[in-house]
């Protein structure tokens, strides 16, 4: 298979070293992680290793596109924008846990916060803890994805405890991003609908659309993949700072693969409280 590593481009020196510091087994080497005491633990009852909080950012310019009054139409120059600043933040964070070593990340927290060096400025932020496993998979082969990088998940500690207790594992975050204009209601429109209970079926159809294009392009990673699924899907809607009209529709969630062909997932355990 073709070495595809992330490019440690754009990862700054400092971080690098800080790396260099974590590398498992060295003498006197720590491990840093934004997981909970809980999640912890379960990660280790996984069998998978924490060994260094690791992080990519990209403060990215977001140009102008303007739409059409009165029409529906996605700004694709926009879509561009939004989906490479998150890819550039993703990469970086990958390479930092490449340079470790890891097999995968879990527990990212994939974000966008506005900045003072201009209102068409955003930073776009990934973290989460690179791990390593004590021992391959079930079925063989390594943990790493079918482009040879460490996995990517923005599962809780708990859901990836449960996910490889019921023998699968996450190939990596997909996602799919959509900035879409939507037309202006006609003022004849605007009249006739006064005191109506009556739906508005331009914007229905332009919501609609949109999110069907985020979700499809989430679809479309996942596949690239070769994943069998993906959870914990969740579909939001940005204004950011183009105003009512314009919104982005971002879908994100982790595609997943049996660890064996011939896996069954375990039935729960039933609990009974003993409170009253």
């Amino acid at each position: 298979m073709t070495n595809t590593q992330p490019s440690a481009e754009g990862v700054p020196a400092d971080a690098m070293r800080r790396l260099a510091e974590l590398q498992p087994g060295k003498p006197g080497s720590i491990f840093t992680s934004d997981l909970t005491v809980n999640e912890f633990l379960l990660v280790r009852e996984a069998g998978f290793k924490p060994i260094g909080l690791v992080l990519g950012s990209s403060i990215y310019h977001v140009g102008i596109q303007i739409g059409r009054w009165g029409k529906n139409q996605e700004l694709e120059t926009l879509s561009q924008a939004m989906y490479h600043a998150r890819e550039l933040a993703m990469t970086r964070m990958e390479a930092e846990a490449a340079a470790l070593g890891a097999d995968g990340i879990v527990g990212v927290r994939l974000t966008v916060e506005a900045r003072e060096f201009g209102n068409d400025v955003a930073e776009f932020i990934a973290i989460g803890t690179a791990v390593k496993a004590d021992a391959p998979p079930p079925g063989g082969g390594s943990w790493r994805n079918n482009k040879n990088q460490p996995f990517t998940s923005d599962l809780s500690g708990q859901d990836f405890w449960t996910l490889i207790r019921a023998g699968y594992a996450p190939l990596g975050m997909v996602m799919g991003t959509c900035v879409y204009h939507i037309a202006h209601q006609k003022m004849g429109a605007v009249f006739s609908n006064l005191g109506k209970n009556v739906e508005i079926e331009q914007f229905t159809q332009a919501l609609y659309d949109a999110r069907e294009l985020a979700m499809a392009r989430m679809q479309a990673e996942a596949e690239a993949l070769h994943a069998e699924g993906v959870v914990g899907v969740q579909l939001n809607a940005h204004n950011h700072r183009w105003g009512g009209h314009t919104t982005e529709f971002f879908s994100i969630g982790t595609a997943v693969r049996p660890l064996r062909a011939d896996h069954e997932i375990e039935r729960p355990t039933m609990v009974l409280s003993l409170d009253g």
